[in-house]
């Protein structure tokens, strides 16, 4: 307002003109519309994070068991070797009256049930390697099925973790405010019709906000999908081979044909070999989600820190 006033409409139109000044209300109301589309984003962003680190970590977990698997039903394969070896001696040594090997592998559990401290050095030790491999056969079954179970998990938690519909329409009807928000300020800077504070206010935000069009939203969803596909891989493998090394390691196949054994054992270890690489690359895939959803979170929180 002027300090004097040489008539009444004078004052009047002084007064006017600078209440027009310090408040523009177009200004001011996209400055509340951008902070309505814009806040809530980095929560949501931030959870998609913490589902993504969960995920690495479980189907971390399942690389490891397979590697377990695969480690054991290697250390299995030569303890069968070993004890095939034993047994060679043991029948050329007359320690073993045998026809052929496929009767020897029905009555193999017969003897070793049969070996006492008085037993010879050779006869132990078959009985010691045929308890080491069922153990082993044991350990390698127990940690396919466990890296089945966290392959799984890890299908179904990849398959959620995407930017769906709602959280996709927020973020366009962020950046669409804080492109209006840019007219208005532009207008109100032309027509100098703000104050400086609302005008730097606004400037900040459209700057602060800009991010999130350098944001490529599309690379989250692929690394969801890369995961939810590989784990997916991964827990049929497992399956498979959870299946195989039981049925490899159960007494009917143990006592049967040695080579339908020796078969059913390498299937095994393959499948744990192929559980490993497909868990190990879903891991990858999460991680690497992580650190895009990081870029996200991170043009989130910058434009959100603007707009209080």
């Amino acid at each position: 307002m002027k300090k004097f006033c040489t008539g009444m409409a004078v004052c009047i139109f002084s007064m006017v003109g600078f209440g027009a000044y310090a408040d523009d209300s177009s200004l001011n109301i996209a400055i509340q519309n951008a902070k309505s589309a814009c806040s809530g984003i980095s929560d949501k962003m931030s959870g998609m994070k913490t589902m993504a680190g969960i995920n690495t970590a479980v189907t971390g977990v399942g690389t490891v068991s397979a590697g377990v698997a695969l480690g054991t039903g290697i250390a299995k394969a030569g303890v069968d070797a070993e004890q095939r070896v034993l047994i060679a001696q043991a029948v050329e040594n007359e320690l073993i009256e045998i026809e052929d090997v496929a009767s020897f592998e029905q009555e193999l559990q017969a003897i070793i049930d049969s070996v006492d401290a008085e037993s010879s050095d050779e006869l132990q030790k078959i009985a010691e390697l045929e308890e080491k491999s069922k153990t082993l056969g044991n350990v390698r079954t127990g940690t396919l099925a466990a890296s089945t179970v966290a392959d799984t998990a890890g299908v179904i938690i990849a398959a959620n973790n995407k930017v769906d519909e709602d959280l996709q329409s927020l973020i366009d009807k962020c950046i669409e405010s804080i492109d209006v928000l840019k007219e208005e300020q532009l207008r109100a800077r032309t027509e100098n019709t703000a104050s400086e504070s609302d005008l730097v206010k606004a400037d900040k935000i459209v700057n602060d906000c800009a991010d999130w069009k350098n944001v490529d939203l599309s690379s989250i969803d692929k690394r969801a999908t890369g995961a939810a596909v590989s784990a997916g891989v991964g827990a049929a493998l497992g399956l498979a081979g959870t299946i195989t090394s039981a049925s490899a390691n159960s007494d009917a196949v143990r006592s049967g044909d040695a080579s339908t054994e020796a078969k059913l054992n390498t299937a095994s270890n393959i499948l744990a070999g192929g559980t490993t690489v497909a868990s190990g690359v879903a891991t990858v895939f999460n991680a690497t989600q992580i650190s895009a959803i990081k870029k996200a979170v991170a043009a989130a929180d910058k434009c959100e820190e603007a707009l209080r």
